[in-house]
């Protein structure tokens, strides 16, 4: 039976995370969120880093500085996650979508027709690691007098112009979710340029608390279930089947809850960090140079085989998107080979396509690029569990699908 192949079950950890997680399930340390904060601004340079328990949670953090809620508009770009969408709804505000160009990021031109003087703030995300034009965008929110929010969500290590991303907006914010750049199974950091801003994600990061006892082990059993029981198996019935009960008996939490695709938050946002999850992202964090270059050694690998040219190296290929005509019949056949890369990012503009889309403040037709692209696109994997020869496996089936349709 071949190896399975799997663009977001775990995907980052390694045998050494395996055990720091089944280590910190018995072990107390309280420590971790600021030895975590300090090495995220040593690392990247930063001035400061407030940790939060997700991305949304590090959002949140962010628009209540900025005191953006009820009659404010955030602009943001379709094709994009409901995790993304939420907090600006949660606090009372009104997300308005932009299209999207070919390189999957916000488009300067949408923008620029859907300011209006409600805006208080654009949001710029660097879809799959790939930097946006993040200068032309500061351009307009000087020129207006609005916000810059980098949700750098996807580009943890990502370079504009010789500056790490993150660098440039108002506010910053980064997840370290299950399936993101580093992972903690949840997380998130926020860093903050405008000093105008910094006492207000502080205090917020004082005010809320942290997750329960229960909540904070969901977490820690994660990379151990996965990694133990549930993939080696998974090839076979029996693995999904371990999975789908221990989501079913709440031993395992999911990514994104069904709650959400109805603009709903669960009650475990926003909170603050806890220590144990923070020693999980410090040891991924670790590693965090070596998982980009081999991420982009695969994505590189991949435009060899498709026949495309060199990658660019500012951007860190979270994952390798690629255009089909069928993606629903491409992930269903790739199944059949062990090879899974249905993470939900196809679909819709705002995924997973289960989302509500007028419980998001999305309106079909408002961004056609973007809505195009959802009904084409599929994502390879680059983590640093999947080596050249994994690659050339997905791509010899992709082969075989187009050529036996």
């Amino acid at each position: 039976m071949s190896k399975v192949i799997s663009i977001s079950l775990s995907p980052n950890t390694q045998k050494d995370d395996v055990s720091l997680a089944l280590k910190l399930i018995f072990t107390t340390k309280k420590d971790g969120v600021r030895k975590l904060e300090r090495l995220f601004r040593n690392y990247f340079g930063f001035r400061n880093a407030f940790a939060f328990n997700s991305g949304r949670s590090s959002l949140i953090a962010i628009l209540k500085a900025m005191k953006i809620g009820a009659g404010d508009e955030v602009i943001m770009q379709a094709f994009t996650c409901n995790a993304a969408v939420n907090p600006i709804k949660y606090v009372g505000a009104t997300p308005i979508f932009a299209d999207i160009n070919d390189d999957l990021n916000i488009s300067v031109e949408d923008v620029e027709k859907k300011i209006t003087s409600k805006t208080r703030a654009i949001m710029i995300q660097h879809t799959f690691g790939s930097p946006a034009e993040i200068d032309r965008i500061k351009d307009i929110c000087l020129k207006r007098g609005v916000y810059l929010i980098e949700d750098c969500a996807h580009c943890l290590g990502a370079m504009y112009k010789g500056e790490f991303c993150g660098s440039f907006g108002d506010a910053s914010f980064f997840s370290f979710g299950r399936d993101k750049v580093i992972s903690s199974v949840y997380g998130g950091m926020v860093t903050v340029n405008n000093e105008s801003l910094i006492d207000g994600v502080s205090n917020f990061q004082k005010e809320i608390k942290v997750p329960g006892v229960f909540w904070t082990i969901q977490q820690l059993l994660h990379p151990i279930l996965f990694n133990k029981i549930i993939l080696p198996p998974y090839n076979m019935k029996i693995g999904r089947g371990l999975l789908a009960i221990f989501l079913n008996l709440n031993i395992l939490s999911k990514a994104v809850t069904k709650k959400e695709g109805s603009g709903i938050l669960p009650e475990y946002f926003p909170k603050k960090m806890p220590s144990s999850l923070a020693y999980l992202a410090i040891n991924q964090l670790k590693k965090l140079e070596e998982y980009n270059n081999h991420r982009r050694e695969i994505a590189q690998y991949y435009n060899h085989l498709f026949l495309k040219g060199d990658i660019d190296e500012n951007n860190i290929y979270l994952k390798y998107p690629l255009l089909v005509d069928n993606p629903a019949k491409v992930i269903n056949k790739l199944k059949k080979h062990n090879i899974y890369i249905n993470d939900g990012w196809s679909g819709s503009p705002v995924v997973p396509a289960s989302t509500e889309l007028d419980k998001v403040c999305y309106a079909i037709g408002s961004c056609p690029k973007a809505e195009e692209i959802s009904k084409k696109i599929i994502l390879l994997p680059t983590h640093i569990n999947i080596s050249k020869e994994d690659a050339k496996r997905v791509f010899d089936c992709l082969e075989d699908i187009r050529q036996n349709k």
